[in-house]
């Protein structure tokens, strides 16, 4: 019987290697993308009803310490929104979108790491919201971007 194959999601760290927090980011993905793809097997002694229960989805890490593209920032920003200050928090010193990809295009170290994220259905998170809401960026999409 032939099946098609939902995707592997891609989520992206872009990252600093020079950054403690960047480092932390890094780490803690690497864990989730571990424990999304174990299972818990019948002949363990320990009760795995609560892994049993959690939703994981398996996903592809790419790490990069390049800054974005502009279109990859457009999309960031569409996602973080650009509003109250966010765009400056992404691109150090944007006050919108636009300033945001004039800036990055003068100095690439202006992009202000980790930033983390999916790229066909979101969220992304930057700063303190990467520790904040770590499952709700990992967990299953609910609608694909296309």
């Amino acid at each position: 019987m032939f099946r098609f194959h939902k995707p592997v999601d891609v989520i992206t760290l872009f990252h600093k290697a020079s950054s403690p927090a960047s480092i932390r980011a890094h780490t803690l993905l690497k864990q989730i993308s571990a424990h999304a793809s174990e299972t818990a097997t019948e002949d363990q002694a320990t009760d795995h009803t609560s892994q049993n229960k959690l939703q994981r989805t398996e996903f592809e890490l790419n790490v990069t310490e390049d800054p974005p593209t502009s279109d990859q920032l457009r999309t960031i920003l569409e996602y973080v929104g650009s509003g109250a200050g966010k765009a400056g928090q992404i691109v150090q010193g944007a006050a919108d979108e636009a300033d945001a990809l004039n800036k990055l295009k003068e100095d690439p170290n202006r992009f202000q790491r980790p930033v983390v994220g999916r790229w066909r259905t979101g969220p992304f998170a930057f700063g303190q919201a990467i520790w904040e809401q770590p499952i709700s960026l990992l967990s299953p999409p609910s609608t694909p971007r296309d």
